[in-house]
């Protein structure tokens, strides 16, 4: 286990049997779990990640079959009609940014990358509108490259209920999961804690009752 990592915040109760066993549990109840944003190429996984935010992966799964069949590839999309663009992605939420966004991506993939999507996070970071979590992403899901720990809402809310961080930054709780998750890990442990939160740890209502993880979980509250 990775505990040597001296993180300022991580709960001193955090013990490593209980760290395995919640891994265990997630690996037992979610060892299928995958991205749920439908791609078929590294391109189509980062322009579907960044219509992500706010937005739910079954409604950007709605859009992303007519994006990808006007335009399929970066130097396609980086000359599209951004009126076009914003109709097409207009249900996602923010679609004036998010039309922004991933042409100002397209674009710099085209001038800066040969139309590639680059594998490391320095190269992806350094694109226009892509963050830690959107890098990450597509690290881990398009190359199985374990670069960090995808932190999206889901992860922030059930990091915290299991009393794996106290943290409420994004950056800080990733930090504090790389210090206590084996790095062989991180890449399954991102789904498979996303597919818990979607399915089981709800945000308002979370089915303690249902859930494998409770044992092993300060938040639980079973019979309750």
């Amino acid at each position: 286990m990775g505990g040597h990592h001296k993180s300022q915040s991580a709960p001193a109760a955090v013990d490593e049997r209980r760290v395995r066993a919640i891994l265990d549990a997630l690996e037992r109840t979610w060892g299928h779990a995958t991205c749920e944003l439908n791609h078929r190429n590294p391109f189509e996984l980062l322009v579907a990640t960044i219509l992500s935010a706010q937005s739910t992966d079954k409604r950007v799964n709605q859009v992303t079959p007519e994006l990808f069949a006007r335009y399929p590839t970066p130097a396609a999309l980086a000359a599209a009609d951004p009126d076009d663009v914003e109709r097409i992605v207009h249900s996602t939420g923010f679609f004036r940014q998010k039309t922004r966004a991933i042409l100002g991506v397209a674009r710099a993939l085209v001038d800066r990358h040969g139309g590639e999507v680059p594998r490391s996070m320095e190269a992806l970071t350094a694109l226009p509108g892509v963050a830690r979590k959107t890098a990450n992403v597509v690290l881990g899901t398009a190359f199985g490259i374990p670069s960090g720990i995808v932190v999206d809402t889901h992860v922030k809310r059930l990091a915290n209920r299991l009393g794996l961080t106290r943290e409420t930054d994004p950056v800080k709780i990733e930090r504090d999961l790389m210090a206590l998750i084996p790095r062989d890990r991180w890449i399954d442990f991102s789904h498979q804690l996303i597919w818990h939160g979607r399915r089981i740890c709800h945000a308002r209502k979370p089915a303690c009752d249902q859930c494998p993880l409770a044992p092993h979980c300060p938040s639980a509250e079973v019979g309750a």
